[in-house]
């Protein structure tokens, strides 16, 4: 009875979205910054693969640690709330005040704790200045600058991109963020998680809380990026292609194919055991 089905797991994300609603202030930020220092952890793993000449799907198999870590920790991060918080407010839940109140803070965290580890990832490789980071450090000026500056060169065209890649990238992490819930097993939680995660990522799609450690890291190691060609031209659409993509893709459709007949929280003690005895495991 370890696999926990769709409409549990559904029920099961409203009530922990209402949780992730009541939090304070402090709490969203805390542990948004720690959300986004380990996504930029596992980031930077992913690059120093790639700028050692390995084949970047190694990266893709590597990545999906910083979110596993997230997730087993029970930290707050703003692309998986945006699927979670609008099945709360749909169920009556949550009001669309408080939806957008951690939105807010979350994505604020995240954005503290990506700039932060992009800091010190800085002068890691730089031995503080001192060096111009090598291949590491040309691996992720490339990589911001395809980011930004390669969006930027064609236009409308290159915005409207980045924002279909933001939304087919949260569509699987968001994914990720639903498949935490399938199991009670930590192991299986794991190989859960990290199949949707691994996807998005080989497949270069954009992610806007990996971006803000990417691009201001690129920023910091001398790549002719603009604050405003960061934003504009990436984290903008991103952003808004990220709240597409979990909100209407994941979040909302999940919610309405298997709400209706979603098991509700009192039920039989009969059928509930099995599924109790493995909420005191998770």
């Amino acid at each position: 009875m370890d696999y926990v089905a769709p409409p549990r797991i559904i029920a099961e994300a409203v009530q922990i979205a209402s949780r992730k609603a009541r939090l304070s202030i402090i709490d969203m930020l805390i542990r948004g910054m720690l959300a986004g220092a380990f996504l930029a952890y596992a980031t930077s793993l992913a690059i120093i693969v790639t700028a050692q000449g390995i084949a970047p799907v190694v990266g893709a198999i590597l990545f999906p640690a910083g979110f596993v870590m997230l997730v087993l920790l029970g930290l707050e991060l703003a692309t998986g709330n945006f699927a979670m918080l609008p099945m709360a407010a749909v169920a009556g839940r949550i009001s669309c005040r408080s939806m957008l109140r951690n939105w807010l803070w979350v994505y604020a965290g995240n954005l503290l704790g990506s700039l932060l580890y992009a800091v010190l990832f800085y002068l890691a490789i730089t031995n503080c200045g001192t060096s111009d980071g090598g291949a590491i450090a040309a691996t992720v000026k490339q990589i911001a600058q395809k980011k930004t500056l390669a969006y930027m060169s064609v236009g409308a065209s290159g915005w409207s991109a980045a924002l279909i890649k933001g939304v087919l990238c949260n569509w699987m992490v968001t994914v990720g963020v639903m498949l935490a819930l399938v199991s009670r097993s930590t192991i299986a939680k794991i190989a859960a998680m990290w199949l949707p995660i691994m996807t998005f990522f080989a497949l270069g799609y954009e992610h806007s809380i990996v971006n803000m450690y990417v691009i201001p890291s690129g920023m910091l190691l001398g790549a002719p990026i603009s604050l405003r060609a960061w934003w504009f031209w990436n984290q903008l659409p991103v952003t808004m292609g990220n709240l597409v993509g979990g909100s209407l893709f994941t979040g909302l459709a999940m919610y309405l194919t298997h709400a209706p007949r979603a098991a509700p929280l009192q039920k039989p003690e009969a059928v509930l055991e099995p599924v109790l005895a493995g909420d005191r495991i998770a």
